[in-house]
């Protein structure tokens, strides 16, 4: 694997630098709770645009979402349907009400509907399941750096983080909003670059459109699924139905998004920005998934390792299952050579319908030597009392990157990984400072001047931070970091959404029933995924949205009318 030139650590640290002192610079001076937690209500639409873009799409969405079509194909844009249909709904629904009561956090509006409890309980689920989040977002830009510069995981856990964490106190809101502008122009300028390289590295007799139909022939283009298998677990219904709640929930009443449209100059702004970000996430999605493809026909015609952790490898290597090890990469050579020529058989000759089938056969061979090595990893590790990830998902791209890219273009790719992560994490720390001060600190305190209101949201912002290294420091890369985030979000926002369309068109339901189906619900959807998780139900995590948003308004709208006009439940 390349060490970083010289050039890469000047592209890398001039993009990060300049990011970070523009954004520090041009939000000097925040000094009452307005502008500090709400940007003194100043973004345009294209800013908040590229904000709720930029805090969704972290170091995760670079680092996993190429591996996961590496392995797995373009179907997983299917998660993201529901995108379009949420942000419509959002704009009718949410905003208005948002900007008519003047809200700091989406949890204010509860206590006024409901009460302080509900409020109170809908705030803490949102801290608890933001800030495991946060941990992996910090988590994932660590791994990179380990691989580049064989840094020990927990110190660049703690590094990143506290980076991010500087000028998210220093600047509040607006920071935020101001660097992320400029570090989705640096995203979207890299993939475009690593692209256009990566079909440019192809074979000079294939094509884009042969590239095509060779990802194609293995399985990897098939980007709609309309069954109803359970055990599919991205498919057009689940990202439809599961993906609109969880979207919902997302942009709807996650502070960490909430908190970036609330800075509008007016409703029309904000609803402008949402509407930007639901008619470009898709294809942007879309195009990091073609983005890992081609890395997948890339590796068609060039040999990958057989795990891509270089760590996992040298463990293994330097244990008793070596000979196993090197014999399953002798055999991996050998089904690599072997493509080669039934890769040729299928581009020349089109109508060879035997050629896909056997492209297919081929890959399944290569993979089942991959799992195999995966056994060998985890053995060489349980043996040598060490901790390595044998998952190898989420290091495809990054391998790439550091051994098929120029110099300087290395240094740009891992910039905009970076700059991913920096504005998602800066985000959802500055969302939980201000829903601790807001909806938890000035609840239930007596009256703070404005000073001592920025004072304790820096403060909050900071100890969240440190919460977040400490989830760092103790997370794992599961089966993939961009599936580990979501199955988080999941466990949690289908109950949160369903306390809000309980606010907006229950109007029969009060408080108490509320909070109760709300306790009931998050025990429960814990329950069902961890009875799916042992394989005892079926329940892909895409539907704890819906089945947890179902079942609160139920057992609310239940608990309210056995009630009758019983002042424990209606007050």
């Amino acid at each position: 694997m390349q060490v970083l030139n010289w050039i890469d650590w000047v592209v890398l640290g001039v993009t990060l630098m300049a990011i970070v002192t523009y954004g520090t610079w041009q939000t000097k001076g925040s000094k009452n709770v307005q502008d500090y937690l709400k940007g003194g209500n100043s973004s345009k639409w294209w800013t908040i645009g590229l904000s709720v873009m930029a805090t969704q799409a972290s170091a995760i969405t670079f680092l996993s979402t190429p591996g996961q079509a590496f392995n797995d194909g373009m179907g997983f844009v299917q998660f993201y349907f529901g995108i379009p249909i949420a942000m419509v709904v959002i704009c009718i629904v949410f905003i208005p009400l948002y900007h008519r009561l003047k809200v700091y956090t989406a949890y204010e509006f509860l206590e006024n509907r409901f009460d302080l409890k509900t409020r109170t309980l809908a705030a803490v689920l949102f801290l608890v399941q933001r800030g495991l989040a946060a941990g992996i977002t910090i988590f994932a830009p660590a791994i990179i750096l380990s691989v580049v510069l064989g840094w020990d995981l927990l110190t660049l856990n703690i590094i990143i983080g506290l980076l991010v964490i500087i000028y998210t106190v220093t600047g509040g809101t607006r920071a935020v909003n101001v660097t992320q502008k400029h570090q989705m122009v640096v995203i979207f300028i890299g993939m475009l670059v690593a692209f256009f390289l990566i079909v440019s590295k192809l074979p000079a007799d294939i094509t884009f459109s042969k590239a095509l139909s060779i990802a194609g022939a293995s399985g990897k283009m098939e980007v709609l699924d309309f069954s109803f298998n359970l055990n599919n677990r991205y498919t057009f219904w689940s990202g439809i139905i599961g993906g609109t709640f969880l979207m919902l929930s997302y942009f709807g009443t996650d502070q960490s998004q909430v908190q970036r449209y609330l800075s509008g100059k007016s409703v029309k702004e904000m609803q402008l920005g949402l509407i930007f970000n639901g008619l470009l996430k898709v294809p942007m999605q879309f195009f990091i998934l073609l983005v890992g493809v081609m890395v997948f026909v890339f590796y068609q015609f060039n040999e990958a390792p057989i795990n891509f952790n270089p760590t996992a490898a040298e463990v293994v290597l330097n244990s008793q299952y070596a000979d196993e090890f090197k014999s399953l990469q002798n055999e991996q050579r050998q089904v690599f050579n072997d493509k080669q020529t039934l890769i040729k058989s299928f581009t020349d000759a089109a109508d060879n319908p035997n050629a896909s089938k056997d492209i297919a056969i081929a890959n399944e061979a290569n993979d089942a030597i991959r799992n195999e090595a995966k056994i060998l990893i985890n053995k060489a590790a349980e043996e040598q009392n060490i901790k390595i990830e044998s998952n190898d998902k989420d290091y495809v791209f990054i391998h790439f990157i550091l051994n098929n890219l120029p110099r300087g273009l290395i240094g740009l790719l891992l910039a905009v990984i970076l700059s991913a992560a920096m504005s998602s994490t800066s985000s959802e720390l500055n969302a939980l400072g201000s829903t601790t001060t807001i909806d938890l600190y000035k609840r239930n305190t007596s009256e703070k001047t404005e000073e001592e209101m920025v004072r304790a949201s820096k403060w909050f912002t900071f100890a969240w931070g440190v919460i977040a290294i400490c989830v760092a420091c103790v997370a794992n890369l599961a089966e993939n970091l961009i599936q580990l985030v979501n199955i988080i979000g999941s466990i949690f926002y289908g109950n949160v959404l369903g306390i809000f369309l309980l606010a907006f068109f229950f109007k029969f339901v009060k408080g108490n029933a509320v909070f109760i189906g709300a306790l009931i619900t998050q025990v429960l959807i814990i329950v069902l995924y961890i009875l799916d998780l042992y394989q005892i139900i079926n329940l892909p995590f895409l539907w704890l949205n819906f089945v947890g948003c179902a079942i609160v308004i139920t057992i609310a709208c239940t608990l309210q009318i056995f009630s009758g006009n019983d002042k424990t439940i209606t007050e």
